[in-house]
């Protein structure tokens, strides 16, 4: 085992006050996609202190660098996720959400402490390895556009362009002090739809004076099924859910029109494009064909997200060295939506997941949920783990 190997264990460990400190101040004071100026500030101050500086980018986004010995050998790029969610927080701890119904229920909050932590760690090892760490503190995961299209768009990948680029996150149903790795095709993309289904209201008494849009509406949401099931290619896994029907008639009223709300997840791009295009086509078809008319919208989410093959197998053996074979584990296919995705389209990219589940402890609320937390043991690890892979890859 390399001396720098125990040297960022143990300081990873040492600086858990710390990291717990940042984490709870984070959590106590969530902020909602694009409004994370008090969060970016504090992150700020944190850098400060470590004797790095950071610039300001993607309004409320943070950049930073680390140099190491003969910096401009390699690039590697860490990002963390600063937003929270529109949540009322239920759970009874010290470090409770103060801005009621906004909660890190998805674990950004750690996500930035942890990053953080691995700053402070590669800060006080930059002397024992060579190249530059590009530290990504993003804005605004959580809602279209995403945070990480406007960082690319603004230059966050240039001036120096990374050679690779790791993620973590957290995940629920992996136990604390496991983590996860997944090669290639992880988590979907992850598309709004929108169909307006448009008739002719009237007495429910009366149909044959109406055009039925509760009756089209009905034919369009099992006819999509369709494409799913005879269009796609089943090899590539794929998601249509409609979450919402919104038609508002009465027992004996057919309203003038009926709203349609759902998502489409897809883990090809060349598919995405094509299951779109017959959705849209199919709406408009059958509306037509039974009298009425279909507007079809689509608010463009996240890319599939698709971690390198050699880049994560390094990450995998790396993060065995750290924590034993044991404690590294393999990774399920994920059909949510995560905007780091955009990074792995324009850069070799690893996004990985750091256990928090503790059923002991009771803590097995799933993100997204009133009663999220995690198993703080996993501060401990998570800092040490990330700047030892970004410390292996630059010598990779």
């Amino acid at each position: 085992m390399s001396t720098l190997l125990e040297k960022i264990k143990q300081l990873s460990v040492e600086i858990t006050p710390d990291t717990l400190v940042n984490r709870h101040h984070i959590h106590a004071n969530p902020e909602l996609s694009y409004q994370e100026f008090q969060t970016q500030a504090y992150v700020l101050e944190q850098l400060e202190r470590m004797g790095i500086q950071a610039k300001k980018i993607a309004n409320t986004g943070l950049i930073a660098e680390i140099k190491g010995k003969n910096p401009n050998k390699k690039v590697v790029a860490l990002r963390a996720d600063m937003d929270a969610l529109p949540i009322l927080e239920t759970n009874d701890v010290p470090y409770k959400s103060k801005n009621p119904g906004v909660m890190h229920a998805c674990g950004h909050d750690v996500h930035t402490a942890s990053l953080l932590g691995t700053a402070q760690i590669l800060q006080k090892v930059r002397d024992e390895f060579e190249g530059t760490i590009k530290l990504l503190f993003q804005p605004a995961e959580e809602k279209a556009p995403g945070g990480a299209s406007i960082m690319i768009k603004e230059g966050a990948l240039q001036n120096p362009t990374p050679a690779s680029i790791f993620g973590q996150h957290v995940a629920t149903n992996v136990p604390v002090g496991k983590i996860g790795f997944r090669e290639g095709m992880y988590m979907a993309s992850t598309d709004e739809l929108y169909i307006k289904v448009i008739g002719k209201g009237g007495h429910g008494a009366m149909p044959d004076a109406c055009i039925d849009p509760i009756v089209i509406a009905s034919h369009i949401i099992v006819a999509m099924q369709q494409i799913i099931s005879r269009n796609k290619n089943p090899k590539l896994p794929s998601v249509l859910t409609f979450g919402k029907i919104e038609g508002l008639g009465a027992t004996n009223v057919i309203p003038d029109e009926v709203n349609i709300a759902g998502t489409f997840r897809a883990m090809d791009e060349t598919w995405r494009a094509e299951g779109l295009e017959k959705m849209k086509k199919l709406a408009e078809g059958i509306a037509d064909a039974m009298g009425g008319r279909a507007q079809f919208e689509v608010l463009k989410g996240y890319p599939f997200l698709q971690n390198n093959p050699e880049l994560t197998r390094r990450s995998k053996a790396a993060a065995i060295e750290y924590m034993g074979a044991d404690n590294v584990v393999d990774l399920d296919l994920w059909m949510a939506g995560e905007d780091f995705a955009f990074y792995t389209h324009h850069v070799d990219a690893c996004f990985y997941r750091l256990g928090i589940r503790n059923e002991e402890k009771g803590i097995t609320s799933g993100v997204h949920t009133p009663t999220f937390d995690i198993d703080e043991a996993s501060l401990s690890i998570g800092p040490g783990l990330m700047a030892w892979l970004a410390v292996k890859e630059l010598e990779a």
